[in-house]
């Protein structure tokens, strides 16, 4: 089943089963997924070298996004399903140790996505325009599937969550590889496309349309918003 006709791959250009947004407000949960200082903040640069400057260049386009459609999504689907009740959770990424020795392998690893964020260390912390309020759960994780880095998927089973609105970055991995992990345990999951983004929009359009209509449906916050109440 297919619910719009955007970024179709091409297993579902004959797919004629079109379907409807459904969402069910007492089984079903927001997911933000590393809304951190460190994803989305802008880097402040001193006496920058011209390397620094051009790679500064290069993720413009990112933080571009981020503050002028991303953030602002994120907010009204907090504002939305906190407005009705419904279960809010956030993932970040954190080690629980000080040397990061709990960390998966790929955090490890050298380039883009070495990252070491022990306890305290405020570049984790989720910014404060979408920071988590009452008892909303807050998860960390060492791994980019946070369902197969954290106990999520039990508790969300226990709280009677069957389906997850997922938001954050980075599309093409955290985002990705959470809702591949919850696709497999047989939640139902809605991945909104202007409340995520990847590092270029090149990418953020390659990795939804993979996504699309096997590991979720990829919809708007319009639309996501729309069928709260239907």
């Amino acid at each position: 089943m297919r619910v719009n006709d955007r970024h179709v791959s091409f297993y579902y250009e004959n797919d004629d089963d079109i379907g409807e947004i459904r969402i069910d407000k007492k089984s079903t949960a927001l997911l933000v997924i590393d809304m951190q200082h460190v994803f989305i903040t802008r880097p402040v640069l001193n006496n920058p070298t011209e390397a620094e400057k051009k790679n500064a260049e290069r993720w413009e386009q990112f933080y571009k996004a981020i503050d002028e459609w991303v953030v602002p999504n994120n907010q009204r689907l907090l504002k939305a399903f906190r407005e009705r009740g419904m279960e809010v959770v956030f993932a970040k990424i954190q080690c629980q140790k000080k040397n990061g020795a709990d960390r998966s392998l790929d955090q490890k690893a050298t380039g883009y996505n070495e990252l070491l964020l022990p306890p305290g260390d405020p570049a984790a912390e989720i910014v404060p325009e979408l920071a988590p309020i009452g008892d909303e759960i807050v998860i960390k994780k060492t791994t980019d599937n946070m369902v197969a880095g954290t106990p999520v998927r039990l508790w969300l089973r226990n709280m009677g969550i069957d389906t997850v609105v997922v938001a954050g970055v980075l599309t093409d991995q955290c985002v990705s590889g959470t809702v591949r992990g919850f696709a497999d345990e047989s939640f139902n999951v809605w991945l909104i496309e202007d409340a995520t983004r990847a590092a270029t929009q090149k990418i953020q359009d390659a990795e939804l349309e993979i996504l699309n209509n096997i590991y979720c449906h990829v919809v708007s916050t319009d639309e996501l918003i729309g069928a709260l109440d239907k």
